[in-house]
């Protein structure tokens, strides 16, 4: 069995972040999903789930950061080319999330930014390993 990665989120709304995760691509999981909770699929790998603060509660002993103010951490997803970074990060845009960053090019790879409607923060990147610099 590959390994398998669920991105735990508290969000405010979930059925307004379930809306906005269709829009960038993910697909809902009914079977993991209910009135708290969404299982929002990327790939067979890649998995999101949205969780009511009341559920993320349920895991924590500590206090749900406010995402607007600060972050702790970026979830980065890599695409297949430039035309899914940009693709990904306008859907987010056009979702109601914002783009904190100006896209980035650095030869080798392309990058652009978004917040989700809680402020998470995303990358999405294409690389082109044949244009890394060679050392």
């Amino acid at each position: 069995m590959s390994t398998k990665v669920f991105i735990n989120l508290p969000v405010a709304d979930l059925q307004k972040s379930i809306s906005f995760y269709t829009t960038i691509g993910f697909t809902n999981n009914p079977q993991f999903s209910d009135a708290t909770a969404a299982c929002m699929v990327l790939t067979e790998e890649i998995y999101v789930m949205l969780l009511t603060h009341d559920k993320f509660n349920e895991f924590i002993t500590k206090e749900i950061g406010n995402s607007h103010k600060t972050a702790s951490v970026i979830n980065c997803l890599s695409v297949n080319n430039t035309d899914e970074v940009n693709t990904m990060t306008e859907n987010a845009l056009k979702a109601g999330g914002k783009e904190p960053m100006p896209a980035r090019d650095y030869g080798f790879m392309q990058q652009r930014s978004f917040e989700d409607l809680d402020g998470h923060l995303w990358e999405v990147l294409y690389m082109d390993m044949a244009k890394f610099p060679q050392q």
